[in-house]
């Protein structure tokens, strides 16, 4: 396969990885949020939060650029479950709670007023981001036979149903170590996939609101990954072949933590959907296996694939004839298991 894997790298360095000031003007709105949210639950007298944790895609750092900043952070809130009651003394209803939480997000500088939602309070935001707020209780378990305790976490949906964020939180930065060959505190390979895939499914607005989500990719990704070191456009595209085959014949996406459970619902469409654009966009990679593929070809497919018109600007490497047909960087996928290892976080470009 030809190797475009500088410019895969940079691509997602510059156009699909989150910038840091983004991401920290998104933790800042969050956490005025916490201060809003303890303030108002302190004022009206409900219980106070044992806890608030941020989840989701920037909890695992996989969050992507918008051009429409169409960014949300989900941030769930937790209480004991034996003080949400009644003032008659009853178990707080899943949807009582949720009101609970928007009664106290209220702010008359808001344009757009906190929302109850299904499964969160929603705040808006102008810039075009949002807050999403998940309100789960805690449950105290005590083993009859040991005497020890734990506890089980249940998130305030339709109705209070088992949910432990901070457990997929977990489960995915695990997976990133053990794919990651240069696994680094949040960063890796897998990661880096996993961000490049949800930007091909977002890569056009017709898209969005069809295609699998972000938590069904992350799930795919890690069934189906292929490691490559050194090598990110070669994982990303077995990657890609990989869920396309794993999709053909079953899109049911198991969750990750919850046993007996699934991302998706009955007659989910969105994973067809997204299968059925790796097949469409599939095809344009394959002038990379040719032998006389040259650098503007490369880069057209790779512009074809993500719909940009990023790669076409990238300049051929030194030595290599813009329209010829070198073949200086062609390589092959690794043939054994990748060994982890230290050094730098991208190979090197010639090997």
């Amino acid at each position: 396969m030809f190797d475009t894997s500088l410019e895969v790298s940079e691509f997602h360095a510059e156009e699909v990885a989150l910038p840091n000031t983004e991401r920290t003007e998104m933790r800042r709105r969050r956490d005025a949020n916490r201060t809003r949210l303890k303030h108002g639950l302190a004022k009206a007298e409900k219980p106070a939060p044992i806890g608030q944790h941020t989840q989701g895609s920037y909890a695992m750092r996989t969050m992507v650029q918008d051009s429409d900043t169409d960014y949300d952070i989900d941030d769930g809130v937790y209480f004991r479950k034996d003080l949400l009651v009644t003032p008659q003394g009853g178990e707080m209803s899943a949807l009582a709670v949720r009101q609970m939480i928007c009664d106290a997000l209220q702010d008359d500088r808001f344009n757009k007023a906190p929302t109850v939602l299904k499964n969160c309070v929603r705040v808006f935001y102008n810039e075009g981001f949002h807050v999403d707020v998940p309100a789960y209780r805690r449950v105290k378990i005590d083993d009859p036979w040991t005497g020890q305790k734990s506890y089980s976490y249940e998130l305030a949906s339709s109705d209070w149903k088992a949910s432990d964020a901070k457990a997929v939180t977990k489960w995915f930065k695990d997976r990133n170590e053990a794919h990651s060959f240069d696994f680094d505190e949040n960063e890796g390979q897998f990661c880096r996939v996993v961000r490049l895939l949800k930007a091909f499914a977002r890569s056009r607005s017709s898209w969005k609101s069809m295609t699998a989500t972000g938590f069904m990719l992350t799930k795919l990704t890690d069934e189906c990954f292929f490691p490559s070191a050194g090598r990110d456009d070669l994982s990303l595209r077995e990657t890609m072949k990989a869920i396309r085959w794993r999709l053909a014949g079953n899109t049911i996406i198991n969750h990750p933590t919850l046993n007996n459970d699934t991302i998706t619902h009955d007659n989910d469409a969105r994973p067809g959907h997204f299968r059925d654009r790796l097949i469409e966009n599939l095809k344009h990679l394959d002038v990379l296996d040719r032998y006389d593929c040259t650098h503007e070809e490369a880069m057209a497919a790779w512009d074809k694939v993500f719909c940009s018109e990023w790669f076409r600007a990238q300049p051929a490497p030194d030595g290599e004839r813009g329209n010829g047909g070198s073949v200086a960087r062609e390589s092959s996928a690794p043939t054994a298991p990748v060994i982890k290892r230290g050094g730098g976080r991208y190979a090197s470009r010639h090997g």
